[in-house]
């Protein structure tokens, strides 16, 4: 059995999600946050459900700290900062990105 070429689909596979994905993006002005605490941004995503895959990212390098996303209400996705670092991170505003795949 050959294998498939790149981005070719075969049955039953899920790959058709990503062409319905949906795409939204705020500005973040996290400002200083303190070691062991968090910051958390909401972005409307329309049609985001609960149960949905998020990616995200920043426009800026995080700094070593963690960043996470997920979908906490129809149509919101919520993007959480955490810095265990051992020390304030403050980062510049930027842009943050999320990419909700659906789930099936």
């Amino acid at each position: 059995m050959a294998n498939p070429l790149y981005g070719q689909n075969k049955a039953d596979s899920n790959i058709n999600a990503l062409a319905s994905a949906i795409s939204a993006s705020a500005t973040w002005n996290a400002g200083s946050i303190a070691d062991g605490n968090e910051e958390a941004l909401e972005i409307t995503a329309a049609g985001a459900a609960l149960g949905d895959f998020v990616l995200c990212s920043l426009d800026v390098d995080v700094a070593d700290l963690s960043l996470s996303g997920a979908v906490t209400a129809a149509g919101v996705v919520t993007l959480v900062l955490g810095n265990n670092t051992g020390g304030a991170i403050d980062l510049a505003s930027t842009t943050a990105n999320v990419l909700v795949i659906q789930k099936q």
